[in-house]
């Protein structure tokens, strides 16, 4: 307490202090996490920020299928449709390099006959839905669906995916931890939000390099996912949200960059004899 007459300068409050110094090491600990989760992808042999082993993706999408397959109605069990997005994912695995990623790849045909979509789970397990197997024209373009999803397992999206908001969770606990002020920590998840719709994009955009490699060297014709793509502009009716919101690129911006694709693969132009 100051002398009568003697006024003290303001002091930061210790909590604050306190406070900044946790948030410092909530911070240190997370960065420290991520930048050590560095692990070398045996297809690609990129090194990637993921914190997960193969066999433990394998073990996650293999327990998070039920779940997720019940959002979307449950998997057909049966039929020639069912059989046919299995077979089609089949030839796509067992005639391209996919053969050599260590997943257990299995191909899903959902019931959901209004939602126009498909994704995959870390590990291999990969579905579609009817909404969208029944607006496509032909098994090529049900090929390069199936092939842009097992880019996805290749490329490891989901795992980087949950390393990165990990990365996000812990620097948001940090700003909060080190500031008095709520909106801190509000600022710091919408900036992390847009990184990672940023990340998004980009796989997106690099799941489709692979659906033209993997369903040319099936044997399909990688042109087929261009009809795919106006298949998904048209199910937007319109309405898109600005892409920069988006973790998609527009549809009409994939369409070009398929066709630069397509282009690079093939630069004498595609080859003849490859199913439409």
């Amino acid at each position: 307490m100051g002398r009568p007459g003697y006024r003290q300068g303001p002091q930061p409050p210790r909590q604050q202090r306190g406070g900044c110094g946790a948030g410092l090491i909530i911070a240190i600990i997370a960065i420290v996490g991520y930048i050590g989760s560095s692990q070398k992808n045996s297809v690609t042999g990129e090194t990637q920020r993921v914190n997960l082993s193969p066999q433990q993706e394998v073990a996650l999408g293999l327990q998070a299928a039920p779940e997720m397959a019940a959002q979307y109605g449950g998997t057909v069990q049966s039929g020639p449709d069912a059989e046919r997005v299995k077979e089609v994912g089949y030839i796509l695995v067992h005639n391209t390099m996919a053969k050599d990623a260590p997943y257990e790849f299995d191909f899903h045909l959902l019931a959901d006959t209004k939602t126009v979509n498909a994704f995959a789970l870390p590990g291999g397990q990969i579905f579609i839905t009817r909404a969208l197997y029944s607006q496509l024209q032909s098994e090529g373009q049900l090929a390069g669906v199936l092939a842009h999803e097992v880019g996805h397992v290749i490329e490891r999206h989901g795992a980087e995916h949950m390393a990165k908001q990990q990365l996000t969770q812990g620097l948001t606990t940090a700003v909060a931890t080190a500031s008095d002020n709520p909106n801190s920590a509000v600022l710091a998840q919408a900036i992390g939000s847009m990184l990672n719709m940023k990340y998004g994009r980009e796989d997106e955009l690099e799941s489709d390099e692979w659906g033209v490699q993997l369903a040319a060297e099936a044997g399909y014709d990688p042109r087929a996912m261009i009809g795919v793509m106006q298949i998904l502009e048209k199910a937007t009716g319109g309405s898109r949200q600005p892409e920069f919101m988006s973790t998609h690129p527009n549809p009409g911006n994939r369409i070009e960059h398929i066709k630069t694709n397509i282009e690079q693969h093939f630069p004498n132009g595609v080859p003849p004899g490859l199913r439409p």
